[in-house]
């Protein structure tokens, strides 16, 4: 007679050439789950940062399926005070969204953005990776050097390359720490035209010909016209301490 506890088991993959013979209904299988489940979520905890799966698949045992155990891992919280959550390509716990407010007496408050500010927040999101010059020439006003520094110190922004063009400008680019602000978990995540829309941040009479910029599928990855940053370059945007040559 087969065990009707056996029924509830949940579906986990290790490597099948090390364990070929292994059931999904095979106790020393869901141990080995459990256990995996119990490190994941105490190096998620310890993590200041949201935690990569390459950077928990160093951690855990060999041949463990880690898709499958924080599969698990966010089914335990997902009706608890705090939620696990995919952030880029990391994980990390952030309150549940309906208890945000119980937050909010002890949160310091962040500076707040002004409209200049937002509305560059907002090209550099949909149109990464972007010069200067180009976000000037979306919103048709000249960029202060300030409101991208604003930007750069909230660490939602950041320098990503240079444009392969005469004078290599700087392209600019999100963050995970936008992503993980903005509760997304990536960048295409972003709103399109009928949401905002619908939450009152676009005009209903647009023209017919206006369309949204779809966001990269990889923000980090350098497009074809864009050079990575060198250390002269840091030096250069006050990024690195310039090295003293030894006499």
């Amino acid at each position: 007679m087969s065990d009707s506890r056996n029924a509830a088991v949940i579906p986990f993959v290790i490597d099948e050439e090390a364990d070929g013979d292994m059931h999904d209904d095979n106790p020393a299988e869901r141990l080995f789950l459990a256990e995996a489940v119990r490190m994941a979520e105490a190096l998620v905890f310890a993590s200041a940062e949201p935690i990569s799966e390459k950077q928990l698949a160093g951690r855990l045992p060999d041949g463990i399926s880690i898709p499958a155990v924080m599969l698990e891992l966010q089914k335990i919280y997902e009706k608890r005070g705090v939620n696990l959550v995919h952030v880029g390509d990391g994980w990390a716990f952030r309150t549940a969204g309906d208890l945000a407010f119980l937050m909010s007496r002890d949160t310091v408050q962040q500076k707040k953005l002004s409209r200049a500010a937002l509305e560059v927040l907002a090209i550099i999101a949909y149109h990464q990776p972007v010069t200067r010059a180009e976000i000037e020439d979306i919103r048709g006003v000249e960029t202060s050097k300030g409101t991208l520094d604003t930007l750069l110190e909230t660490e939602w922004v950041r320098m990503r390359g240079r444009r392969k063009t005469p004078g290599r400008p700087v392209t600019y680019g999100t963050t995970e720490k936008f992503l993980d602000h903005f509760q997304l978990e990536e960048i295409r995540d972003l709103p399109g035209m009928e949401e905002l829309k619908g939450a009152g941040l676009l005009s209903t009479r647009m023209p017919s010909n206006f369309s949204m910029p779809v966001p990269p599928s990889d923000p980090d990855a350098l497009t074809d016209d864009e050079d990575p940053l060198t250390d002269i370059d840091l030096e250069e945007l006050g990024l690195l301490t310039p090295r003293v040559e030894d006499d």
